[in-house]
């Protein structure tokens, strides 16, 4: 378990939405410092948090980061980005982007602070991934959050005696500017980072966030139609 009073805490993604709430959340709990990425970072009035641009699909912004942030004990996995909403009709090009961005951009940055959090003395990790881990919706957005799903499983294991816990992080729509046009039932960002850091401070190995998540996860062991009920149909 890893408490975040006095932690110095990573939040990519971090000046809006989920990752926004991630950072007033955590300097409500008294972390010591908050760095906040993003690709134009913007100053922050708080003197705890330090925003810090970073392109997750750039190595050398990786690497940059890393050497800014040499005291991070907890690291939040948050940035990403969305895809189209189809395989057969969508460019490869935008395809393989999601999965920099979302897959392979986490990994990196996973790969350059487990390093540095074990010089801190350990800590956590926090990835954050979605519902659409366990359900084909919207094209292969959900695919990177499959993968991303399993890539924070085999994580945990290698880094099982190294000091350092991980979670996982699921949740459906949340209500931000990225989900404006969703008529859906959404979740509040500050509810869904609450429950994740919670989750950091327990040692939960996954935090399920709302409903659409938990039935997500449920349905796993049903029928496909449970999951896809337009299949009841043929």
């Amino acid at each position: 378990m890893t408490s975040l009073a006095g932690a110095v805490v990573l939040v990519t993604g971090g000046q809006r939405g989920i990752g926004q709430a991630f950072v007033k959340d955590l300097l409500d709990r008294g972390a010591a410092k908050v760095y906040a990425t993003a690709r134009d970072p913007k100053p922050s009035s708080d003197p705890r948090v330090v925003p810090l641009p970073l392109e997750i699909t750039d190595q050398a912004s990786i690497d940059a980061l890393a050497t800014a942030a040499p005291d991070v004990t907890v690291l939040i996995n948050n940035a990403g980005a969305s895809s189209p909403d189809n395989y057969l009709n969508a460019p490869a090009e935008e395809i393989r982007a999601v999965f920099d961005a979302n897959f392979f951009g986490p990994l990196e940055v996973t790969r350059a602070f487990v390093p540095i959090i074990e010089r801190n003395g350990g800590g956590h990790i926090l990835n954050a991934h979605s519902a659409l881990s366990w359900v084909a919706r919207h094209g292969a957005y959900s695919a990177t959050k499959a993968a991303f799903w399993l890539q924070t499983n085999a994580i945990r294991l290698e880094l099982l005696d190294r000091g350092i816990g991980v979670t996982g992080l699921h949740m459906g729509y949340v209500d931000t500017d990225m989900t404006t046009a969703v008529t859906a039932p959404k979740v509040q960002p500050e509810d869904v980072a609450k429950q994740a850091l919670d989750g950091i401070e327990t040692g939960a190995y996954e935090v399920l966030a709302d409903d659409t998540a938990r039935g997500a996860k449920a349905a796993l062991s049903g029928d496909l139609t449970a999951l896809y009920p337009e299949l009841t149909a043929r």
